[in-house]
């Protein structure tokens, strides 16, 4: 038997100032997903020009070719990882401006509920982006203090 819980209309309601401040946060967040767009395309640029200029360097011989080789390969696919990992809190934002700029031009409520979950998930992303990198960040320096009390001992 499966329950269904039904939510009463709280009276929560957009107030003109309300609905005027995230008109313009829609705008900034339509803004910054742009600009990260952008960027996103400049890291792939080095991405397959690291690749190509490590080869270069590979192409000298020596210790410094062996480098080339394996650092230019790994440059480039730690620069694509890098750009897929930003690609989603950016296509986040941008979603939900778009969202919010349909929900506002068409009055339409579905449109904003959408706006809303794109939003969500941009904080969500980067949320549990944080919470990794904090994890490795304590990660490392609880290796380096071990690594450092060897040193000692």
């Amino acid at each position: 038997m499966e329950e269904t819980t039904t939510i009463e209309n709280s009276g929560l309601h957009l107030t003109d100032a309300s609905k005027s401040f995230l008109r313009e946060a829609t705008k900034w967040s339509y803004f910054l997903s742009i600009v990260g767009f952008v960027f996103i395309g400049f890291i792939i640029l080095v991405a397959l020009f690291a690749g190509t200029i490590f080869s270069k360097i590979g192409q000298m011989g020596g210790e410094a070719g062996t480098f080339g080789a394996i650092g230019g390969t790994f440059i480039t696919i730690l620069y694509l990882i890098i750009a897929l990992v930003y690609f989603f809190p950016v296509y986040y934002l941008y979603k939900f401006s778009a969202e919010a700029k349909i929900a506002f031009r068409d009055n339409d409520n579905e449109s904003l509920t959408s706006s809303f979950e794109y939003l969500k998930s941009h904080y969500k992303f980067i949320g549990i982006l944080t919470l990794i990198t904090l994890s490795f960040y304590a990660l490392m320096i609880v290796f380096f203090l071990l690594a450092g009390l060897a040193a000692i001992a």
